[in-house]
């Protein structure tokens, strides 16, 4: 029997047993994970999801994705280029079970991705019971004593509130970053290249002392 299941934005046509590389899951080597998005099972089509269906995986790996190289030039009287690599961070899953029936009873771990808040299995509500509406999200709060990132090169109090709420708060934090944690927040946060390109690390450490 097969299922499709959509993960990450995309679609997987699985079958007990396949290897697969998935956007990336908060989730150990090991360890059992449940998607619970399945838009296809056996004969059984969803609408867009199939009630109750899942599919089971167990973790063999977190793993990076071949380098991709980002090129940008602009050809104009004071022009500029740019090179960028990338490596794509993936969770490598085998499937070890489908289940046309009964996924949301099973108390497995959901396979959300490595951002998204802790789930389970049992905490999908179903699509019977009305969904109330969530209520606004508020901004992280600045933690005590944090440095005022507004005074790296190009920091605002919108970027600075987005690296607040992804837990960066001192510019020790930032004076810090390896190659790999520049490239994993210029993804996650949508910077574009403004961290290398401004050179925050370099003035971080001047600002932490060090």
């Amino acid at each position: 029997m097969f299922a499709v299941l959509k993960t990450g934005g995309k679609q997987y046509k699985v079958q007990s047993g396949d290897v697969l590389r998935v956007e990336k899951l908060a989730a150990d080597a090991g360890e059992k994970v449940q998607f619970n998005e399945i838009l296809m099972v056996g004969d059984k089509v969803g609408t867009p999801t199939v009630d109750g269906a899942a599919v089971q995986a167990e973790v063999i790996d977190q793993i990076r994705g071949e380098k991709l190289i980002h090129f940008v030039k602009r050809r104009r009287k004071h022009g500029s280029q740019r090179t960028k690599g990338h490596r794509q961070y993936l969770t490598l899953v085998r499937v070890t079970d489908i289940l046309e029936n009964g996924g949301e009873k099973s108390g497995m771990k959901a396979a959300i991705g490595a951002g998204s808040a802790p789930s389970v299995a049992t905490s999908i509500p179903s699509k019977a019971a009305p969904r109330k509406a969530a209520a606004p999200k508020a901004a992280a709060p600045a933690a005590p004593g944090a440095d005022d990132l507004k005074k790296l090169s190009g920091v605002g109090p919108a970027l600075e509130k987005k690296l607040h709420a992804a837990g960066i708060t001192s510019f020790a934090q930032i004076a810090a970053w390896t190659p790999e944690d520049v490239a994993e927040m210029d993804e996650k946060l949508s910077f574009k290249g403004r961290i290398e390109r401004e050179g925050w690390v370099a003035q971080a450490k001047d600002l932490a002392g060090k």
